[in-house]
């Protein structure tokens, strides 16, 4: 492994489903300049849960190139201080950062070389990819009714769970 072919990136979701966020949460990934935008699109995904996948995303460069998630281009050109977008599902909008160049994964929490896009840090609250607020959420009715005590609902597996 050779520091000069690591990239840290920092990534901050700016908008969800067409709203701004704010705070805007993000994470922060170790990526090696041979891996593709594809891998490190799988990644941002993983890493900010989204679970209703494969949707269409694209990286938006800075010169304006679109770069397709399917295409394996590979993020080798990214220079410290390049920015460069990447849309998910049409409505996610995220800021790429390079923060690091070079950068030295096993000098992060991963205490390795990672074989794929890997996030090492993140901050904030990340919204559900459709705006679901609970398991049966319709987004047309009200929420279930709130326990009195906060974990009267839950079957007493630990201390404080079930009703007292």
């Amino acid at each position: 492994m050779r520091r000069r072919n690591w990239l840290a990136i920092q990534v901050e979701v700016i908008a969800g489903s067409g709203s701004p966020l704010w705070p805007r949460p993000g994470r922060l990934f170790a990526v090696a300049r041979s891996h593709s935008f594809a891998e490190f699109g799988t990644a941002i995904d993983t890493a900010l849960a989204r679970w209703d996948v494969p949707k269409q995303a694209d990286f938006v460069l800075a010169d304006g190139v679109r770069v397709d998630d399917s295409v394996l281009a590979k993020m080798g050109e990214l220079n410290q201080g390049d920015q460069f977008a990447y849309v998910f599902d049409g409505t996610w909008e995220h800021l790429c950062t390079v923060i690091e160049r070079p950068f030295d994964p096993r000098k992060t929490r991963l205490g390795g070389v990672p074989e794929l896009p890997t996030p090492y840090w993140g901050w904030g609250t990340l919204p559900d990819q459709h705006g679901l607020r609970w398991a049966k959420d319709d987004g047309h009715k009200s929420g279930p009714r709130q326990p009195a005590q906060p974990y009267d609902d839950l079957p007493p597996l630990l201390p404080g769970w079930g009703a007292q």
